[in-house]
C-alpha cells in the first residue's frame, strides 16, 4: 500500500475515530457529573441533622434595614463530631424597590462569605427559598451564622435609612449539618464530655444503668449525678432513663455499680472495686460511645464517688481514679443557689453576664438583655420595686434630639433616659468626657417585682438619633458606642421570703420549696416500695429539673420509702407513685384532693378551670379557688396528677405528690414539668391533672405559708387581710388613747382638788 492509499484509508477512518473520541469525552463528562451529584459513601456513625433559626434562639424573623444591615445567630458542633458538609435552606423576602444590580444578601459563617445571593426584581416581595451550600472547612466548634443585607434603591444620592431598604429572613430557615463521629479519649478531664456537650442545643437524653436493684444510697448518688447533668443542660432540658445490668447498644451511659465482687454486664467485665472509683471507658457495644462507670464497695462509697465528680470534676484526670479522701463541704445556706439572684446583698450586673456583652455599637444596636432569676418566695406586697443603680456610658453626638437609653423589665417600659448631645452639655459634663470621648452617667430606677416571672429579664437599649444632613450628604458614620458599667447593681436585700402554699407553679418553674436549699439537704424523696424503672426515670428527671433551676447538684437529697418517713419529719417531701405502690397515699388520703385506689378515682374541684384570666395576682386572696365539689368515679383510664399540701408530720413543711394509676403515666408528668410549645394549659394551683399534652389545673387552695416576715410588715399584712381584726385593733387603739387621756386629766383634777397650784403661764410680751 502506497502513501496515497494509506492517507486515504486514514481519512476514511477519521469519522469513526472522531465518533469514538466524542463518545469517550461524553462518558468522561457524564462520569464527572455523576461523581458530583452522587454523595460519597457515609462513614460508620455518620449522620445529618437540621435546626431552624427559631431553635437557635431567633424567636422572630430577622428584619434587616438600611443600606447595610447584619443579624446573626450562633450554632455549635459537638466535640465528638467532625463536620463533613452543611447547607442553609434560606427563606427570605425583600423590598420591590431595590436595584437588582446593586443589592444582595450575603451568607457568612464566622465572618467568611459562604454565598452571595442576588435580589432580582421579578421575585421581589415574594417569599423565596434558596439552598446555600456551606463549605465544611468554614465550620468550627463554636460558630456564628450571619445574614448581611446590602441594598440600594437609586443610582444617585440616596437616604441610607430609607423605608424601601429592607429584607426579612424567616426564622423557619433551616441549617442542615452532616457530621462524622470523632472518638474522644478516655479521660476524666473532659467531663462532662461526651455525656453532655454544651455545644449541642438539643435536649439531653442520658440513660443510667444499675448493676442490680439499687439501694437508697445508690439512688442518692444517681440523683446527685442527674441533677448535675440537669444543671449543665440548663435551658435545653434533660431526660433520664434507667435500666438494670444491660449496657446500651449504642451511645453514652452512666453505670453505677456497688459491691465487692467482679461484675459481668454482657461484654463488659468490671473488676472488684477498691474504693470510691470513677472510670471513663469505651462502650463495648459502640466504638463511638462512652461509659461513665462509678463503683464502690457499698452505696456509701458510690455516693462519695458521685459527690467527688459533681463537685470536683475540674480537678480529675486520667481514665480512672480512686477517691482516697473527700472532706465534707461547707454547708449551703438558704437561697444561695448559683442560678438565683442573691437576696442578701446587692448584685453587680457584671456577675450576671460577661462584661463584653454589656457593650454595643451602631445607631440601633438592639437590646442588652440581663437574665434575672428570682427566688420564688420574694414577698413583694405593696413594694415600690427593687432599686437598680445603673451606671452607663455613651458617645455624645454633636447634635441630636431623640437619642435615649430605654430601660425595660420583661418588655415593660420602666424609664427612658435622654442621651444629651455635645451642644447641650454644660461645662461640668464636657469636662467629664473621657479620653475615648464617652460620657459617664448614673441613674437609679425601681424594677416592679409584683407578678414578675421567676425567669425575668432586664432590657437596656441604646437608640441614637440619626440626623439627616440633606440630599447627597446623608452618610452613616458608625461611631456610636454605648456601654453598661459592670459595677451597676441590683439590690434585693430589702425583701423578705414569704409565700402562700401549696403552689405547683413555683414547683414547676423553680422546684420550690425543695430548691430553697440548693443541695436539697432539706428534701426527702419518698419512692414507692419496690420502685420500678418508671419510678426511677421520674425521680432522676425531676432531680434534673431541680438542678436546672439551682445550677447546683443535689448532694444532700435523702431517698426513703414510706416506712422511714418519720425520720424525715423535718424535711419537705416529694412523693412518687405509680399504681398502688405508695402506702402514704392511703395513710394521707384525707389530705389529698385526688386519689386513685381500688378501681375508683376521686377528685376535689373548684371553679379554677372556669376562670377568665390566666395569671396569678400577688395578693394570695385573689388566687384562691377553694374546693366546691368532690367527685368519685369508677372505670376509665387512670389519671396522672400533681398535687401539694402541708406535711402532716410538721407544720410549715410541704408535700408534693406526682402520681399516676399506671407506670407510664409518670413520664407524662415529668414531660409536663419540662414543658414545650405543644402543651395546652399550665401547671399552677394545688391540683393539676395531666393527660398527654393537656394540662388541667383543678384547684388553687392556698392553705398555709412558708417563710417569715418582720413584725411590723407581718402586722400590716395581717390587718389588710382581716377587716374584723383591723376594726378590733382600731377599737383597742381608741380605747387605749381614751384611757391615757382619762388618766392624764384625772391626775390634773386631783392636783387641783388638793390645792396644788397650776403651772403658771407667762404671757408677758418681751
Amino acid at each position: 500500500m502506497n502513501s496515497t492509499s494509506l492517507a486515504f484509508a486514514n481519512l476514511r477512518d477519521l469519522p469513526r475515530a472522531l465518533a469514538r473520541l466524542t463518545c469517550a469525552w461524553l462518558a468522561l463528562i457524564a462520569g464527572a457529573a455523576y461523581a458530583e451529584t452522587t454523595p460519597p459513601a457515609s462513614a460508620p456513625g455518620a449522620k445529618s441533622y437540621t435546626v431552624t433559626l427559631k431553635q437557635l434562639g431567633r424567636n422572630y424573623p430577622m428584619s434587616l434595614r438600611g443600606v447595610e444591615s447584619t443579624d446573626s445567630v450562633s450554632f455549635d458542633v459537638r466535640a465528638d463530631s467532625i463536620v463533613t458538609g452543611a447547607r442553609l435552606n434560606l427563606q427570605y423576602t425583600y423590598s420591590p424597590a431595590l436595584l437588582a444590580e446593586l443589592s444582595q444578601i450575603n451568607v457568612l459563617v464566622n465572618d467568611e462569605v459562604a454565598a452571595s445571593l442576588p435580589l432580582p426584581k421579578d421575585k421581589a416581595g415574594q417569599l423565596q427559598q434558596q439552598v446555600v451550600q456551606i463549605p465544611a472547612h468554614l465550620i468550627t466548634e463554636f460558630n456564628r451564622l450571619s445574614l448581611q443585607f446590602i441594598g440600594h434603591y437609586t443610582m444617585s444620592c440616596e437616604d441610607p435609612q430609607h423605608s424601601s431598604l429592607w429584607a426579612k429572613i424567616s426564622n423557619a430557615t433551616e441549617l442542615g449539618i452532616d457530621v462524622s463521629p470523632l472518638v474522644l479519649p478516655d479521660d476524666l478531664s473532659i467531663i462532662p464530655l461526651p455525656f453532655f456537650d454544651r455545644r449541642d442545643a438539643s435536649a439531653l437524653d442520658l440513660p443510667f444503668v444499675f448493676a442490680t436493684a439499687p439501694d437508697n444510697a445508690t439512688l442518692e448518688a444517681a440523683g446527685a449525678l442527674s441533677s448535675w447533668f440537669g444543671a449543665q443542660a440548663s435551658y435545653r432540658g434533660a431526660r433520664f432513663s434507667s435500666g438494670y445490668n444491660q449496657i446500651p447498644a449504642s451511645g453514652n451511659a452512666v453505670v453505677l455499680v456497688s459491691g465487692p465482687d467482679t461484675l459481668q454486664m454482657g461484654s463488659l467485665s468490671l473488676p472488684p472495686a477498691k474504693g470510691p472509683t470513677l472510670t471513663v471507658m469505651t462502650n463495648p457495644n459502640d466504638a463511638n460511645g462512652k461509659l461513665l462507670v462509678i463503683t464502690g464497695r457499698d452505696g456509701a462509697e458510690l455516693k462519695r464517688a458521685a459527690t467527688a465528680l459533681v463537685l470536683g470534676s475540674q480537678a480529675l484526670s486520667g481514665s480512672s481514679v480512686v477517691i482516697d479522701r473527700l472532706d465534707s463541704v461547707q454547708p449551703r445556706k438558704p437561697y444561695d443557689a448559683p442560678n438565683w439572684l442573691p437576696s442578701d446583698r446587692p448584685v453587680k450586673l457584671g456577675e450576671l453576664m460577661p462584661a463584653k456583652e454589656l457593650l454595643v455599637s451602631g445607631y440601633n444596636p438592639g437590646d442588652i438583655t440581663v437574665p434575672l432569676n428570682l427566688a420564688p418566695d420574694l414577698f413583694t406586697w405593696r413594694d415600690a420595686g427593687a432599686p437598680l443603680n445603673l451606671k452607663y456610658r455613651y458617645t455624645p453626638q454633636e447634635r441630636s434630639s431623640n437619642s435615649s437609653l430605654i430601660i425595660s423589665f420583661n418588655d415593660a417600659l420602666i424609664q427612658s433616659q435622654n442621651l444629651l448631645s455635645q451642644d447641650k452639655l454644660d461645662g461640668g459634663l464636657l469636662s467629664a468626657l473621657k479620653s475615648d470621648d464617652s460620657l459617664g452617667r448614673e441613674t437609679t430606677v425601681y424594677l416592679p417585682l409584683n407578678s414578675a416571672a421567676l425567669q425575668s429579664r432586664l432590657q437596656l437599649r441604646y437608640m441614637f438619633d440619626y440626623i439627616k444632613q440633606g440630599e447627597c450628604n446623608d452618610i452613616i458614620i458608625d461611631n456610636m458606642r454605648g456601654a453598661i458599667d459592670p459595677e451597676s447593681t441590683l439590690d434585693l436585700s430589702g425583701y423578705d421570703h414569704f409565700i402562700a402554699m401549696p403552689n405547683l407553679g413555683v414547683f414547676k418553674d423553680a422546684g420550690f420549696p425543695f430548691t430553697r436549699m440548693a443541695d436539697l439537704s432539706q428534701t426527702a424523696v419518698v419512692l414507692p416500695d419496690n420502685a420500678g424503672a418508671a419510678d426511677l426515670d421520674a425521680y432522676l428527671t425531676v432531680l434534673g429539673r431541680f438542678g436546672h433551676s439551682t445550677g447546683y447538684p443535689a448532694t444532700g437529697v435523702q431517698v426513703i420509702q414510706a416506712a422511714q418517713v418519720a425520720s424525715a419529719a423535718d424535711k419537705d417531701l416529694l412523693l412518687l407513685a405509680s399504681g398502688a405502690n405508695q402506702p402514704l397515699l392511703t395513710q394521707w388520703a384525707d389530705r389529698l384532693p385526688a386519689t386513685d385506689a381500688d378501681g375508683q378515682q376521686a377528685f376535689h374541684l373548684s371553679d379554677l378551670p372556669m376562670r377568665v384570666r390566666d395569671w396569678f395576682s400577688p395578693d394570695p386572696e385573689a388566687n384562691l379557688r377553694k374546693t366546691k365539689l368532690a367527685m368519685a368515679f369508677s372505670g376509665g383510664a387512670h389519671s396522672t396528677y400533681l398535687t401539694g399540701f402541708e406535711s402532716p408530720l410538721k407544720s410549715g413543711r410541704s408535700v408534693v405528690v406526682i402520681a399516676s394509676g399506671q407506670p407510664q403515666g409518670l413520664a407524662d408528668a415529668t414531660n409536663a414539668l419540662i414543658g414545650g410549645e405543644d402543651y395546652t394549659g399550665s401547671i399552677q394551683g394545688s391540683l393539676v391533672v395531666v393527660r398527654g399534652k393537656s394540662i388541667e389545673p383543678l384547684v388553687a387552695d392556698e392553705q398555709y405559708y412558708v417563710g417569715s416576715l418582720g413584725v411590723i410588715k407581718y402586722l400590716q399584712w395581717l390587718i389588710s387581710r382581716h377587716v374584723v381584726l383591723a376594726l378590733v385593733l382600731t377599737g383597742l387603739g381608741v380605747a387605749l388613747l381614751g384611757c391615757l387621756a382619762y388618766l392624764v386629766l384625772r391626775a390634773r383634777a386631783n392636783r387641783r382638788l388638793q390645792g396644788e397650784p397650776e403651772r403658771a403661764v407667762d404671757h408677758t410680751e418681751p
